[in-house]
């Protein structure tokens, strides 16, 4: 083994043992000193090592067909809320949070990938630096997940390894391959991509966690397969960057569909979609229908007997036609019934219950969820 090679192998195997101690004894490693910890170590790799300028070539025409690769996952996954529902995100969108949350998150990944790079380049095709490499960067990876992780069971340890171990190994076994071929910056473009949409899009699709835990071990060996698969190809194929570019604008119009459609499930617009899970409102409205509220904000005036509206009962959501309305000093109380039911609803409709009307519906593509949701 070269000299330089032993000196990388006694780096890469003291950092591996203090990421192990932090995992395991010390719980001192996570988030804001995590990264504090990934620059320490660029800083000494830099010293000891010294830099590589990234000379990989196609590094354009990768990010291109990594950006319709990422577009066309991203259109499947939004449709896929058709079935498993859409959820609400937690506002990020504070200062607090994102220096909480966000900041450290997007300098990690930057950080991250630039090291990987930094080592893989000083590697030299290694087999056994490679592989310390992939596992080096897997302890970064869970330690967050260690520290605020429960094991007071095998089921939990379980859960532990499926859901965050086994994605962990995937990604950075892909990140590492995708590095030696084209260098840190489409790894560094897939994990902000697919890290931060999670938190910074307002509404998401709701699968359970072993759907997210399959994706997430899935998606990074697609997008290195399709790596592989380019510099498979001939050098004048390589290069159709007008094909690419072609395949990149046919999605465009998909992905504002996929974009209308998180508009109108989200609950933050004047239009809201939900699926009907009930038969109340047969024959008008059936089970399994979506229908497109359209917020009052506030016009109760507006509202008239006859109506069907969408009101909060709780945390669901109710679709049934106005019977009265009551005005007592100023405020307003709506009394409703389902159309198949016998009888009124129990309760009176209060001012902050109330969501919006109902003029619009789809019939019977909200079945799926409804089906989901029964299991």
């Amino acid at each position: 083994m070269k000299k330089g090679y032993k000196r990388l192998l006694i780096f890469q195997i003291v950092v591996i043992i203090l990421l192990l101690l932090n995992s395991f004894v010390l719980s001192i490693l996570r988030d804001y000193t995590m990264l504090v910890f990934i620059l320490i170590l660029i800083f000494l790799f830099k010293i000891f090592f010294g830099f590589e300028k990234d000379r990989h070539r196609y590094i354009k025409d990768i990010i291109l067909d990594e950006f319709i690769f990422l577009l066309t996952f991203f259109l499947l996954y939004y449709l896929s809320g058709l079935i498993f529902s859409f959820a609400r995100t937690t506002n990020y969108y504070t200062i607090k949070r994102m220096f909480d949350y966000v900041l450290p998150l997007v300098l990690s990944i930057l950080a991250k990938e630039y090291f990987r790079y930094e080592m893989l380049q000083k590697s030299e095709g290694n087999k056994l630096l490679i592989v310390l490499s992939v596992i080096l960067f897997i302890l970064v990876d869970i330690t967050n997940p260690i520290y605020y992780g429960s094991f007071n069971s095998n089921y939990q340890f379980f859960v532990f390894i499926a859901l965050t171990v086994l994605p962990a190994i995937s990604e950075n076994l892909a990140l590492t391959y995708i590095n030696t071929k084209v260098g840190y910056k489409p790894g560094m473009i897939y994990l902000l991509v697919t890290k931060l949409y999670q938190i910074l899009l307002p509404i998401v699709p709701n699968p359970n966690e072993y759907v997210v835990s399959v994706i997430r071990l899935i998606l990074p060996c697609i997008f290195a397969y399709r790596v592989y698969s380019f510099f498979k190809k001939d050098k004048d194929e390589r290069i159709d960057r007008d094909y690419n570019k072609k395949r990149f604008g046919s999605l465009i119009i998909p992905t504002l569909i996929v974009v209308f459609l998180v508009y109108i499930t989200s609950g933050y617009f004047h239009y809201h979609a939900v699926a009907i899970a009930s038969g109340s409102m047969v024959p008008n409205i059936r089970k399994g229908d979506v229908v497109v509220i359209e917020k009052l904000d506030g016009k109760f005036d507006d509202l008239k007997v006859g109506q069907v509206v969408a009101y909060k009962y709780g945390k669901v959501i109710i679709v049934h036609r106005l019977i009265n309305i009551v005005k007592v000093e100023n405020e307003y109380y709506f009394y409703t019934k389902g159309d198949a039911n016998a009888d009124a609803d129990n309760w009176p409709v209060t001012e902050d219950m109330m969501i919006g009307t109902v003029n619009i519906k789809v019939p019977f593509i909200g079945l799926p969820t409804v089906w989901l949701n029964e299991l």
